[in-house]
């Protein structure tokens, strides 16, 4: 599983402050979360192949996470995609980009099959041989959702001491990573777990932004391998939170710790901040495995 940070900022886009957007890849999956202004620059500047994008997930209709949308898909057009892209979002979404491509009169090259999110309820939004995604239900001004990605187990490891104990053709180890089981070249029936072990534990990513302090999605984060919680403010401004619906890198960093995550990424500054060291200070009160998201950086887990 790989992270980058495209954009982090909040409100609007600044010529070294980019609204949210994200690129994650599973197992060779690369999905956009988020579309904020600027976004297929940044894409184009990390050198992301625009054609390998199957998947885009929009939180909300707050502007600074999907005001990049419409250019993004313009471009496709643009590159003569044909493949069909999935939108998973807010259901005036389609509304929306639908007007923006009639009033130019333009079209795409490619289907775009839109998946409306309404629910105000976690709910499995896309299953395949590499992955699962849920929806986060979070509570901010707009209907918004954050995403849990999970990546599927691999294969199992193969013990090749155990292999060549049981006298097994080269032709069956690749069943036996499956967990199927076989048979020897002397008519034993192998079990795969006899000469196999357990796959790791397959990482996963929370995508939670924006909301306010929610210690009710705990649950259904907890022991996630990489958290991406927003953090608007610091507790100077905590007052600001009611009325925005937004949070602090305190609040940010308990949810993490409640949830036993691995690691926490913060995000979603405000402008009024400049020293963004001071986010990771005040997670790091509740919270110790805490990293700030800048433009260009990458997580990576195997």
């Amino acid at each position: 599983m790989q992270l980058m940070i495209l954009g982090c900022h909040s409100a609007t886009p600044r010529a070294n402050a980019h609204p949210t957007s994200q690129i994650l890849d599973i197992n060779g999956e690369l999905m956009l979360i988020d579309c904020g202004e600027g976004t297929q620059v940044l894409l184009r500047k990390h050198k992301i192949k625009f054609s390998r994008i199957r998947h885009i997930f929009i939180s909300h209709l707050h502007g600074d996470h999907y005001f990049g949308l419409i250019g993004l898909l313009s471009t496709f057009s643009l590159l003569s995609r044909t493949a069909e892209l999935h939108i998973h979002g807010p259901k005036q979404l389609e509304d929306i980009i639908n007007i923006q491509l009639k009033a130019s009169q333009a079209f795409t090259s490619y289907p775009i099959i839109y998946h409306h999110l309404t629910s105000t309820d976690s709910e499995l939004i896309l299953e395949n041989d590499k992955l699962t995604v849920e929806t986060i239900p979070l509570s901010h001004r707009v209907y918004t959702n954050g995403f849990l990605f999970k990546a599927k187990p691999g294969d199992r490891k193969l013990l090749i001491d155990k292999v060549l104990e049981y006298d097994i053709d080269k032709a069956y180890y690749k069943s036996l990573v499956k967990g199927k089981d076989v048979v020897s070249k002397t008519g034993e029936v192998v079990k795969s777990e006899m000469v196999t072990e357990d796959p790791k534990m397959p990482p996963s990513y929370a995508f939670c932004s924006d909301t306010a302090f929610k210690p009710d999605i705990v649950p259904q984060i907890e022991g996630t391998t990489l958290l991406y919680h927003e953090s608007t403010f610091l507790q100077d401004q905590e007052q600001l939170c009611d009325k925005t619906k937004h949070s602090t890198a305190l609040q940010a960093g308990i949810i993490a710790q409640k949830a036993k995550v691995n690691k926490l990424v913060l995000g979603h500054f405000s402008a009024r901040y400049k020293d963004l060291s001071l986010f990771k200070k005040e997670a790091e009160v509740v919270f110790d495995n805490v990293e700030v998201a800048e433009s260009g950086k990458i997580f990576r887990y195997e």
